[in-house]
């Protein structure tokens, strides 16, 4: 008898060696996918618990004393200039009427029917 394999033990042990290398392919593919559901599941979580932004924002001046601006809570610029803090709407309100600036992109006055302040 000869010492080499017969060609069908061959085949049979490339098919044992595919099957364990899919199998381990498997297994790291589906824990890929657990891990990213995973996160997914967080994301979706962090948003559901993420509180509602503010109705409106007082923007203060660089002492965190004056207030120098008054915004809708959803203003592009207030996000950007980082010195915004919720506020009441009577706080807003008290705040224009003492002469404090609308900003100009969201225009606080106008949703609050205060067109007179300048």
């Amino acid at each position: 008898m000869s010492d080499q394999p017969s060609r069908l033990e061959l085949l049979r042990f490339a098919r044992r060696v595919v099957v364990q290398q899919a199998t381990a392919a498997v297994r790291q593919l589906d824990g890929w996918i657990a891990d990213e559901e995973r996160r997914e599941a967080e994301r979706r979580r962090g948003v559901e618990m993420r509180p509602s932004p503010p109705e409106w924002l007082l923007q203060y001046g660089l002492n965190r004393r004056n207030v120098d601006a008054v915004h809708a809570g959803d203003c592009w610029a207030a996000a950007k200039s980082g010195r915004c803090r919720p506020a009441s709407r009577e706080q807003v309100v008290e705040a224009l009427r003492h002469g404090v600036v609308a900003c100009v992109h969201c225009r606080p006055d106008t949703a609050l029917g205060m067109l007179d302040n300048p």
